[in-house]
C-alpha cells in the first residue's frame, strides 16, 4: 500500500512518505534526486544484503528510487562516492581513513574529502572458513595455502594480506566475490576463504549448510599483535552465530558507516537517518548485524565529516557532534 502510494505525483506523495521517515516540504523534495545508487560490495557478503535492505526502506519512505550496486567494497565505495559516481555507499573505517588521507591502494593520492558520514552500521569481524577435510582450522594452517580474501578494495582484501605478512605466513592470496570464492572452496580451487563482514556472513552460512566446515579466526596472541599493528579492535562472536560453532569466538573487527556524497540534499539525508535509525526493528529484519545500527554508535567515527543532514539528526537526538566532525558546508 505504502509502496504504491508514494509513487503518486505531487504533495500527496509527500504526505504518504511520512509513514517511515518524516514530513518534508514540497520545496525540499524538489531538490531530491529521482533515483540514487548505494555502493555495497560483492553478492554473498553482508554489505550487499544490508545495503539493499536500507535502500529499500528509504525507497519506501521517500519515493526516491534507491538501488543497491555491486562494487569492490569499502575502499572503492569511498572513491565512487567522492567522485559522485554513487550518491551513497558503505565503508569500513580502516579503508575510509586511508581514503580520507589519500593512501588507498586503489587510488593513491586521492583524498576522498567529498564523502560525508551518515549512520553507524555494525562491526566487521574477520573470520576464515575451510572444509573440515582440509584439516585447516587455524590461521597458521594457511601458510603455503591458496586463500580467497574477497574482492579487491574490500576490507578483507586490504587487511588479511597484511595480517599474513605480520605473522610471517606465505599465503597465496586470491581476489574475487564472496559467493564465487566460497564456491571455489567447495570445489577445491581454494583451500580457505578469509573474509570480513557483519555476522553471520551469508557466504559462510551457505557453505556450512552444504558441507562440514571449520569456521575460525585469530588466536589471542595473534589478536594482540593485530590490535597493536592495525586500526582494529578485539571482538567476541557469540556461540550459535553459525550452526556448527557452539563456542564464543574471539577475533578482530572494524566499524562500518553509511556514507553520502557531500552534494546530497540535507533534507534527504535527514530523512534517511530517520528511516534507518528510528526503525531498528525493520533493520534487524534485514540482517541481524543491524542490532548495532544505533545513533549512539556514531562515536566510532572520529575523523570523517558528518553530512549536514546527519548532524541535524544527531543534534535533535541530543547527541553532540564534535566540532571537528562538522563539515565546512554546514549552516545549522
Amino acid at each position: 500500500m505504502l509502496k504504491s502510494c508514494i509513487r503518486w505525483a505531487g504533495v500527496a506523495a509527500l504526505s504518504c512518505a511520512v509513514a517511515l521517515g518524516g514530513a518534508v516540504s514540497a520545496d525540499e523534495h524538489a531538490n531530491w534526486p529521482s533515483s540514487a545508487k548505494v555502493g555495497t560490495a560483492s553478492q554473498g557478503g553482508t554489505y550487499f544484503i544490508y545495503g539493499a535492505g536500507w535502500a529499500g526502506l528509504v525507497d519506501e519512505a521517500t519515493g526516491v528510487n534507491m538501488s543497491a550496486e555491486v562494487t569492490g567494497g569499502p575502499a572503492q565505495n569511498m572513491v565512487l562516492v567522492h567522485q559522485g559516481q554513487l550518491e551513497f555507499g558503505m565503508t569500513t573505517m580502516g579503508p575510509a581513513f586511508e581514503g580520507w588521507n589519500g593512501k588507498l591502494q586503489v587510488a593513491r593520492g586521492l583524498e576522498t574529502r567529498n564523502v560525508r558520514a551518515m549512520f553507524p552500521m555494525y562491526q566487521t569481524p574477520m573470520q576464515v572458513v575451510a572444509l573440515q577435510r582440509s584439516g585447516i582450522d587455524s590461521v597458521s594452517d594457511l601458510d603455503g595455502k591458496r586463500v580467497g580474501v574477497g574482492p579487491r578494495g574490500g576490507t578483507a582484501s586490504m587487511f588479511w594480506p597484511r595480517f599474513f605478512e605480520d605473522l610471517g605466513l606465505d599465503v597465496r592470496v586470491r581476489f574475487g566475490g564472496a559467493a564465487d570464492q566460497v564456491g571455489q572452496v567447495q570445489d577445491g580451487i581454494l583451500d580457505a576463504f578469509a573474509f570480513a563482514a557483519g555476522v553471520p556472513i551469508s557466504a559462510f552460512s551457505q557453505i556450512e549448510a552444504q558441507q562440514p566446515v571449520n569456521i575460525f579466526s585469530l588466536n589471542e596472541e595473534e589478536i594482540a599483535q593485530m590490535v597493536e599493528n592495525h586500526p582494529v579492535s578485539r571482538i567476541v562472536i557469540p556461540g550459535g552465530t553459525y550452526r556448527t560453532v557452539e563456542e564464543d569466538q574471539a577475533t578482530v573487527a572494524l566499524w562500518n558507516f553509511a556514507i553520502a556524497n557531500k552534494d546530497m540534499p540535507e533534507s534527504l539525508v535527514y530523512e534517511i537517518m530517520k528511516t534507518v535509525l528510528d526503525n531498528n526493528d525493520r533493520m534487524m529484519n534485514v540482517h541481524r548485524s543491524a542490532r548495532e545500527t544505533l545513533p549512539e554508535n556514531m562515536e566510532h567515527n572520529n575523523f570523517m565529516w558528518f553530512h549536514p543532514g546527519a548532524v541535524r539528526y544527531y543534534q535533535e537526538k541530543g547527541i553532540e557532534v564534535p566540532e571537528d566532525l562538522i563539515p565546512p558546508e554546514y549552516e545549522g
